[in-house]
C-alpha cells in the first residue's frame, strides 16, 4: 500500500526544505515519488484538462520528481501503476487550498494507496500578516492540516512563537504544531509528528495507562478524567470495574504544549514543589520534554523521586501531569504557562 503525504504551505514557507530533510533522514530505503504541481483550482474545476502530462526528473536521492498537468486523479493512478512507490509526496502550489488537494487525492479511490497525512508549513514570522491578507487561502491550509510545522522559529522570542501558536489554534485545535527549530530535530522526529505518533494526547494516555496498571491490584472502580490542553480542553472518562466494588478514586490528567525555555534548576524547583498536595493536588506522575536553550531537558517525576536528564529535541515542549484533584491553574502558574 502506497502512503500519500501532502505538504502544503504558503509561498516561501519552507516546504521544499522540509521535504528534502525528510527524504534524507526519514525515508531512507523507501521508493519515493515526489509530485510538484499547480492544481490549486482542482476542487473548483475538477475537469479543467482531460489529458495528464507527466514529466519525470531523477533526483540525486533516487527520488522520482514529477510535474503533473491535467487530470490529477488520472495522473496519480498512472504514477501508482508505473512506479509502485512506497510513498508519494505531494507538494502543491503555494497558493493552493489544502482542502482541494485532500479532496483530489480522496477521489482517487484506489486500493493501492492511502492518504497518510496532510501537513502545512507556516513561516512563524508571517503568520499574522498572511492570516489577515490572504485569509481564504492561508486559513484553509491551517484549518485542514493534521500537522503544522512552524519555520524560522530559531531567532524568535518565545512570546512571539506563543502568539503564532494561539492564532493557529483559533483555526485548528487538532493538529500537532512543531515549534522547535528544524536543525534541532531529526527527520524521524518530524515524521512521528506528521504521522501523529508523538503527540501530547498520546503521552497523556500512556501516563494514564501506567497509573491504571499500577492501581490495578486495588479492587476499585476508577474514574479517570482526561484534560488535553493547548489553549483548550478535551474531556473523557474511563470507568474501570473490578468485581462488584465501587471506589471513589478520581484521577485527573493535565497536559500542555509550550515553547517556553527552562533552566535545569527551574525544573528541579518545579518538581520539588509538586509534593505540595494542598497547592497542586496529589501528583502521582509527571513527565515532560522541554527546551533548555542549548539542550533539551527530559524529566520524570514520582513522589520523592524526581529524575532530570538531557536528551533529544521534541517537536515542541510537552508537559504531562496525572494525579488526584489536580489544580490546573496552579500547575500552569508553576510551569510558567499563561492561565486563560
Amino acid at each position: 500500500m502506497t502512503k500519500i503525504d501532502i505538504f502544503s504551505g504558503f509561498l516561501g514557507a519552507g516546504k521544499t526544505t522540509l521535504i528534502k530533510k525528510l527524504i534524507k533522514e526519514a525515508f531512507k530505503g523507501e521508493k519515493l515519488v515526489l509530485i510538484e504541481n499547480e492544481f490549486g483550482e482542482i476542487g473548483i474545476d475538477g475537469g479543467f484538462m482531460k489529458d495528464a502530462g507527466i514529466e519525470i526528473t531523477e533526483m540525486n536521492s533516487g527520488c522520482i520528481c514529477c510535474s503533473l498537468v491535467g487530470d490529477f486523479s488520472k495522473a496519480l493512478k498512472k504514477v501508482l501503476d508505473e512506479f509502485e512507490p512506497d510513498r508519494i509526496l505531494i507538494e502543491p502550489s503555494g497558493v493552493g487550498k489544502l482542502s482541494d488537494v485532500i479532496k483530489a487525492v480522496s477521489e482517487l479511490r484506489s486500493e493501492k494507496a492511502v492518504l497518510n497525512s496532510f501537513s502545512t508549513v507556516a513561516d512563524a514570522h508571517k503568520c499574522k500578516m498572511y492570516m489577515k491578507n490572504f485569509g481564504e487561502f492561508y486559513n484553509d491550509q491551517i484549518e485542514n492540516a493534521s500537522c503544522i510545522f512552524l519555520s524560522r522559529t530559531g531567532d524568535m522570542k518565545r512570546e512571539k512563537i506563543d502568539e503564532c501558536v494561539a492564532l493557529i489554534r483559533a483555526h485548528n485545535t487538532r493538529a500537532s504544531i512543531v515549534t522547535t527549530e528544524w536543525d534541532s530535530l531529526s527527520g524521524i522526529a518530524m515524521l512521528e509528528a506528521i504521522e501523529n505518533t508523538d503527540s501530547l494526547k498520546d503521552e497523556l494516555e500512556k501516563l494514564a495507562l501506567e497509573i491504571k496498571e499500577h492501581e490495578h491490584e486495588h479492587e476499585h472502580h476508577h474514574e479517570h478524567e482526561h484534560h488535553h490542553e493547548h489553549e483548550h480542553h478535551h474531556e473523557h472518562e474511563h470507568h474501570h470495574e473490578h468485581g462488584n466494588h465501587h471506589a471513589d478514586d478520581v484521577f485527573t490528567s493535565w497536559g500542555a504544549e509550550t515553547a517556553h525555555i527552562y533552566e535545569e534548576d527551574e525544573i528541579k524547583n518545579i518538581l520539588s514543589a509538586l509534593s505540595d498536595s494542598d497547592k497542586y493536588g496529589t501528583v502521582l506522575r509527571a513527565k515532560g520534554i522541554v527546551n533548555g536553550g542549548d539542550k533539551w531537558i527530559h524529566f520524570d517525576y514520582v513522589p520523592g523521586e524526581p529524575d532530570i536528564r538531557t536528551g533529544s529535541a521534541a517537536i515542541t515542549g510537552m508537559i504531562c501531569v496525572i494525579g488526584s484533584e489536580i489544580k490546573e491553574d496552579k500547575l500552569k502558574e508553576l510551569f510558567g504557562i499563561e492561565v486563560e
